[in-house]
C-alpha cells in the first residue's frame, strides 16, 4: 500500500499521542516505540513508510572492520536503497552501547530524500546529526562502531524496534515525544480520525484556557459542550 499526499498531509499535522488514542481504540495497544527520542525535537513531524534493517549480536570473526569493503555490506545497501519518502527503520535490539549509524550515513540519508531515520540503538556524531534539518530518533548517543557490538544481516523485512514489530510498509510516525508505528491497512482511517481529534483537543484547549472545567467537556458528555464544538468548529472553518 503506498501512502497517499493526503494522509501524508494528515499525519504531519498529528500528535503521536492523539494517534496512540486512535489506534487503542482498535485494541491496539502497543504501537508506541519505547526508549526513542528525538535528537532535534523541533522540526516538523516525520511521515513515511518503513524501510527496515535488522541488526543481530555480532561475532567478531565474521564482523572485522573490513566488511565495510564489501559493496553489499546490508548497513550500506540500506541507505542507498532506501526509497525517498520512506523511514529507514533499525532493529538495534535497544543496544545503544554502539551506534546503529553516524552522521555520514545520515546525511546520506537525508539527501536521498528518505523521510527519516529511527533506531533503538544510538547514533553515533549525534551533535552533528542534531543540526540536520532531518527526523532523527534514536534511544542515546553512542561512540563505538555498530561492528563491534552489532552485525547488519537483513533489509525490508520485519523486526522488532522498541518493543514494537515493524513491517515493511508500516506507517512511521514521529514528533517530539517519539515514534508510533501505524499498521499499512489502517493508515487511512487512523489519520482521518486523528484529524478530527485533533480539531476537538483544540477547542478543549481553547476552552480549558479560559478557564472552563474539564468535567463534560473532555469527553464531551455533555449537550452544551458538544453544541459549543460544533459552533467553534464552524467558526475555525475546521
Amino acid at each position: 500500500m503506498t501512502l497517499s499526499s493526503t494522509v501524508r498531509e494528515q499525519l504531519a499535522k498529528v500528535s503521536t499521542a492523539t494517534l496512540c488514542t486512535a489506534l487503542f481504540k482498535r485494541g491496539l495497544r502497543n504501537q508506541f516505540i519505547q526508549d526513542v527520542r528525538p535528537l532535534n525535537g523541533n522540526l516538523p513531524n516525520m511521515v513515511g513508510e518503513a524501510f527496515t534493517l535488522r541488526y543481530i549480536p555480532a561475532r567478531e570473526d565474521l564482523n572485522p572492520i573490513t566488511v565495510f569493503q564489501d559493496r553489499k555490506h546490508p548497513q550500506r545497501v540500506a541507505v542507498e536503497q532506501c526509497p525517498p519518502g520512506a523511514v529507514l527503520v533499525i532493529d538495534s535490539r535497544k543496544d545503544a552501547r554502539a551506534a546503529s549509524a553516524g552522521s555520514i550515513l545520515v546525511s546520506r540519508l537525508m539527501k536521498r530524500g528518505v523521510a527519516g531515520v529511527v533506531t533503538d540503538g544510538g547514533f553515533r556524531d549525534s551533535p552533528e546529526i542534531a543540526r540536520l534539518p532531518f527526523p532523527a530518533y534514536h534511544q542515546r548517543p553512542s561512540a563505538p562502531t555498530n561492528l563491534t557490538l552489532h552485525q547488519a544481516m537483513d533489509i525490508d523485512v520485519p523486526i522488532g524496534c522498541g518493543d514494537v514489530a515493524v513491517f515493511p510498509g508500516d506507517v512511521m510516525v514521529g514528533d517530539g515525544d517519539g515514534v508510533i508505528v501505524i499498521p499499512a491497512h489502517l493508515a487511512a482511517e487512523i489519520a482521518a480520525e486523528a484529524i478530527e481529534m485533533t480539531a476537538f483537543e483544540d477547542f478543549v484547549t481553547e476552552q480549558v484556557m479560559a478557564g472552563r472545567s474539564i468535567i463534560g467537556l473532555y469527553p464531551a458528555t455533555d449537550e452544551q459542550s458538544r453544541s459549543d464544538f460544533a459552533a467553534w468548529r464552524q467558526s475555525k472553518g475546521r
